[in-house]
């Protein structure tokens, strides 16, 4: 899309804060008006409008995208989003091991044993953790937990959380991220380790590589438009 305008601002809307083009306010896909709770994430979706060129290109614009989303998609049924990404839960990536080699099974238990052990802790529920991919049901009070837990999330944070669970394929790393009980690093070496052991023992494909690092890069605005908030 050319780029049609020539300056991007923010203005207030009642509580929160709409994003403008040329004086005229921004509509989401959905022809929603582009407004969103925070004034950092507001400053940060019209810098993402000012940095454009000559064309307007989506793909360099992941604030935005997250906000669509929040506006179209989340907000007219949180509840059933919410459930959608609680749903990782019963297949949790922290929860199947390797069964070999030890190097790497060993390498999972240091990486992803502090995680599990936090979400213990912070939610007072146990996990089912087995060796290979064969499906072990979680048990249904840690399953209505997180449930709970994600369920306190509003439109803007479940928008924000949902990269994290979906490309991290764990929803115990994207709560414990959010909660700030780990960093950015901590968790997409977490999220990534499978990967990460592959290209060490087997040598790093390029076309691969930059599939992950696509996959790192939104899993990191994630990050940062739940901070923005």
């Amino acid at each position: 899309m050319k780029r049609f305008y020539k300056a991007a601002a923010v203005a207030a809307a009642g509580d929160d804060f709409e994003i403008l083009l040329d004086g005229r306010g921004v509509r989401t896909p959905a022809r929603n008006p582009l407004a969103v709770p925070s004034e950092r994430l507001a400053d940060a979706i019209a810098r993402e409008w000012e940095a454009q060129g000559e064309k307007v290109d989506p793909r360099s614009m992941p604030y935005t995208g997250f906000a669509n989303a929040a506006i179209d998609r989340v907000a007219p049924d949180p509840e059933a989003f919410a459930q959608s990404l609680a749903f990782f839960g019963e297949s949790d990536l922290l929860c199947y091991r390797a069964e070999g080699p030890a190097p790497l099974v060993a390498r999972q238990a240091v990486e992803w044993d502090p995680i599990l052990g936090w979400a213990r802790r912070r939610f007072d529920v146990d996990f089912e953790v087995v060796q290979g991919i064969m499906h072990r049901p979680q048990p249904d009070m840690t399953l209505r937990q997180l449930a709970f837990a994600v369920s306190a999330y509003r439109p803007f944070q479940l928008a924000g959380l949902s990269p994290l669970v979906t490309i991290g394929g764990s929803l115990i790393i994207a709560l414990a991220l959010a909660e700030e009980a780990i960093g950015l690093d901590a968790a997409w070496a977490a999220a990534s380790l499978d990967e990460a052991w592959q290209f060490e023992q087997w040598g790093e494909d390029s076309e691969a590589a930059a599939v992950l690092e696509a996959r790192r890069q939104e899993f990191a605005a994630g990050y940062r438009f739940l901070k923005l908030l």
